[in-house]
């Protein structure tokens, strides 16, 4: 075991050749495939106007919705402190930032005694302004202009299956607001089947015609919806206000019809089902690129909302991002699961006319093999299953790939849950690893805060979302970061970190080598056990190959890998490469445990 840990150490101080970037002169011209993306909740990042942290509201945590030092709260992050640390992620080799929702929230919500507040940004009541708690939209222009003077983009991360929970029910039972059916309470009847006709003419939701919804006029079909007294304007726009342009049919039960009708844990679900709701959210998020020259929109809960709104949504999106000169706006939704199901991930390519999706089925794959809970035919299967995503596997290229989120957790907490016996040395390997996997694959990696600072954190959601400036969070300040001796009660932008210097050598790697980021795969070799797992990718203009290699064991290995006849000589991007091959489609590779390589054709 001293041996191992001796050879783990090695491998996490052994250094990744670095290349530079290469020069683009138009950040527009880049394709989505061709970045390198940074996630951010800019509640969690860096305050740069402490001012601001209440948002403008007095009283209480409950009034203003600010406590750092409990995990459900406003920290008091915002635009200007995730704007003065641009240098810190252009550092890394993020060339895109996805920016956590920004717009204005309820502060607080909840019943009494489980109350938190919006700091995440999904419980938004004003689709106009950034929430005053982040700032001001001054500041949020002034970030998009920061970023692009550096040749960075900008994505906004939006809402269109919910607002904030404002919508209330006359009816209430012990279990709350259980989800009522269409076939049990049908739009034409009060309240259920024996209820009083209402809505008469109206045809069901299935017929998107401005004249049918003209029919719609009474909302209490299943619930009784009503807006409480005093938060009658708390919306904006105006319409939005009134409970007819929502479903109001209860709490959903992530199953069914439910996942598409019913309220997201009491937020209220909007009827996307309606033309008013389609123009009214064509409407705020048009202006958003019209205005601010955003880059790309990661949409939040894509899966519950209707396929037909997706497939006028994204259309009249691309066109306005066009009309702005934007070419390549990336849009790409989240369609969230804890499995390994790439074909729930490509219909909604194909069903919804999503143009990406997070890629959670990598997710899956990449966490099942690094942490050595499989072997990696999870990792072949996803590039085979490329072929389902509309526009097949040069579309898989867009997907943004990532090892963990601010929902389901960090991939260091995963490592660990699979491995709660492993040692500092293997862990930092093994998230060393994981991180060179997603950033010489296909897709668009996905860089989450703090992961590059070795944040692990003990689970999803507020267990994920730890502060970078310095954390007043007792349950944060108590975790063991990954290649680190600090603790998240102290900033946490550190440049030499390992993770950091690890990831900005790839990131930068990656985007100086096409076939990196616009290349096919192939398959070499793949494992049924914790092994070897190797890929060829091809420049998509000299067809060079660069073959990728990476040891998912603990043990070193040495294996022959097929390969390009014509790749007969090789160049060591990172790791050990062997200089010629053995023969003409043959090359010998050996591989220290838990390492990788990268290995370019010399033709």
């Amino acid at each position: 075991m001293r041996c191992l840990a001796l050879v783990l150490a090695a491998v996490a101080a052994a250094p990744v050749l670095a290349q530079p970037a290469a020069p683009i002169p138009d950040y527009r011209a880049r394709t989505p495939e061709q970045e390198v993306v940074y996630f951010v909740l800019p509640d969690r990042f860096e305050n740069g106007d402490p001012a601001n942290d209440k948002g403008g509201l007095k009283g209480d945590r409950l009034k203003t919705g600010f406590d750092p030092a409990t995990k459900g709260f406003y920290h008091g992050g915002d635009l200007k402190g995730l704007t003065a640390r641009l240098d810190y992620i252009q550092g890394l080799g993020a060339s895109a930032i996805w920016v956590g929702p920004v717009l204005k929230n309820k502060a607080v919500q909840g019943p009494p005694g489980m109350e938190s507040a919006g700091y995440h940004g999904y419980w938004i009541t004003d689709f106009t302004q950034v929430d005053p708690h982040l700032g001001t939209n001054a500041d949020f222009r002034a970030l998009v202009d920061a970023a692009h003077a550096r040749g960075m983009k900008v994505y906004m991360d939006i809402i269109v299956n919910h607002t904030a929970d404002v919508i209330q029910y006359r009816e209430v039972s012990k279990d709350g607001y259980p989800y009522r059916s269409k076939a049990d309470y049908p739009f034409s009847r009060r309240g259920g089947v024996a209820g009083v006709p209402i809505n008469p003419g109206f045809a069901g939701d299935a017929d998107p015609s401005p004249g049918n919804w003209a029919k719609m006029t009474d909302p209490t079909f299943a619930y009784t919806p009503y807006v409480p007294k005093g938060e009658e304007k708390t919306k904006v726009p105006a319409w939005l206000n009134d409970p007819i342009w929502y479903h109001n049919r209860g709490n959903s039960t992530w199953k069914g019809e439910s996942a598409t009708y019913g309220d997201f844990v009491g937020l209220d679900d909007l009827a996307t089902e309606n033309p008013r709701v389609v123009a009214g959210m064509i409407e705020i998020y048009g202006n958003w690129i019209d205005s601010y020259g955003v880059d790309g929109f990661r949409i939040d809960t894509a899966k519950h909302v209707n396929p037909e709104f997706w497939r006028a949504f994204v259309p009249a999106m691309l066109e306005r991002a066009r009309a702005k000169g934007i070419p390549n706006f990336h849009i790409f939704g989240e369609v969230a699961t804890g499995d390994f199901d790439p074909a729930l991930q490509a219909s909604w390519t194909r069903n919804a006319g999503l143009p990406a999706n997070l890629d959670f089925a990598f997710m899956r794959a990449a966490i099942d093999a690094t942490s050595g809970k499989a072997g990696t035919e999870e990792l072949a299967r996803l590039l085979e299953y490329d072929v389902l995503y509309e526009g097949g596997k040069a579309a898989a290229l867009r997907l943004p790939t990532f090892l963990g989120n601010h929902d389901a957790g960090r991939f260091a907490y995963f490592l660990k849950e699979a491995n709660p016996a492993i040692g500092a040395d293997e862990l930092l390997a093994r998230d060393k690893l994981g991180h060179a996997l997603m950033l010489t694959m296909r897709g668009v990696p996905v860089i989450y805060s703090g992961d590059e600072q070795g944040f692990a954190g003990h689970g999803g959601d507020q267990f994920a979302r730890q502060d970078m400036f310095a954390s007043k969070v007792a349950e944060y300040n108590d975790e063991a970061l990954v290649g680190s001796t600090a603790t998240t009660a102290q900033a946490n932008f550190n440049p030499a970190h390992p993770l950091y210097r690890l990831i900005a050598d790839l990131a930068h790697l990656r985007r100086a080598t096409p076939a990196l980021t616009d290349g096919a795969s192939i398959v070499r070799a793949v494992s049924d056990k914790p092994g070897l797992f190797a890929v060829s990718r091809f420049d998509p203009t000299t067809g060079r190959e660069v073959l990728l290699a990476f040891n998912t064991s603990t043990a070193p290995l040495t294996n022959r890998i097929a390969v390009n006849p014509a790749s007969v000589a090789f160049t060591a991007l990172a790791g050990q490469c062997p200089p010629v091959a053995d023969a003409p489609g043959s090359v010998t590779l050996t591989l220290p445990p838990l390492g990788f390589a990268v290995c370019a054709a010399k033709n």
